[in-house]
């Protein structure tokens, strides 16, 4: 990855940031969101790692700026804690899925 070649990724209910290149994070982030949002999931974890918090503030603008983002907050410390984003969509309806 990070060679500028698209690839796929499968869609599930959690989605780990490390795995791309920094320059394609906020590409990735928002089609993983679509896909995820079109594909009728409602929960969401997304995994941006603690660092200096750059991702998780990015990560986070994004969700601002998508409509069908419902709510969003750390994820309990089991799960990540402020290394992860718990995402709740609102359902696609049904053109959407």
């Amino acid at each position: 990855m990070g060679d500028g070649e698209p690839f796929e990724i499968t869609v599930g209910d959690v989605l780990d940031l490390h795995a791309f290149a920094p320059r394609d994070v906020k590409a990735a982030l928002e089609a993983y969101l679509e896909e995820a949002h079109r594909k009728g999931f409602t929960a969401l974890r997304i995994i941006h790692g603690r660092g200096i918090g750059a991702q998780r503030e990015m990560a986070r603008r994004v969700l601002e700026s998508k409509p069908y983002v419902a709510d969003y907050r750390d994820a309990p410390s089991e799960a990540g804690g402020w290394g992860a984003t718990i995402v709740t969509l609102r359902a696609a309806g049904p053109s959407g899925r």
